[in-house]
């Protein structure tokens, strides 16, 4: 018995150079995009045009990344993450022209994160779960999870409901829209 739902085969526009084989079922990647040989990208990702994606770099399902981002070896970003046109990354903290580190720094996008456009994202930092990085930003440190920041550099200005919308204050505590309270402890959101 076959599966009422056939699982689709990636589409890549053939302006698109792709040169890696993993890549999920379902995946838009667009024009004049290109993807090198060792990256992986999951499931119902859509890579808009105008997107470089290097080798050491791991794409979670139902991503999107938007027009002229480039995402450079060391960068994990995880599954529901929403990348805006033109977010750059780095992973080079100290880059000369044809000297290459050991190791290229390590990023981290949590899962169901959003980053607005143009923001700038320098390696090193893991930016948590249901966070919104506002459009324009500098994040230069870690991110806690929901955590709301925009500026430069960065600077936490709220917390996030899962869906992007900015908790209430209730006194000392913070209510989501499902109605529970949470409390800041150290810099991080905990559910009470």
């Amino acid at each position: 018995m076959m599966n009422s739902e056939a699982i689709r085969p990636p589409m890549i526009h053939p302006l698109a150079d792709v040169q890696s084989v993993r890549i999920g079922s379902d995946t838009k990647i667009w024009q004049f995009s290109v993807v090198l040989k060792d990256a992986v990208i999951g499931e119902n990702c859509n890579i808009n045009c105008h997107v470089f994606v290097e080798n050491d770099v791991v794409i979670g399902n139902n991503v999107t990344i938007k027009a002229g981002v480039y995402i450079w070896d060391g960068i994990r970003i995880e599954d529901q993450v929403f990348v805006g046109p033109n977010v750059t990354f780095t992973n080079d903290k100290t880059p000369r022209s044809k000297q290459y580190p050991d190791l290229f720094q390590h990023t981290v996008i949590r899962h169901n994160a959003s980053i607005g456009a143009g923001s700038i994202v320098l390696g090193g930092t893991e930016i948590g779960e249901y966070a919104l990085i506002g459009a324009g930003s500098l994040v230069n440190r870690d991110v806690p999870a929901r955590a709301m920041v925009l500026g430069n550099p960065a600077r936490r200005v709220g917390w996030v409901n899962k869906n992007g919308t900015r908790m209430i204050t209730d006194g000392d505590f913070f209510v989501d829209d499902e109605g529970n309270k949470w409390k800041v402890t150290d810099n991080t959101l905990i559910q009470l």
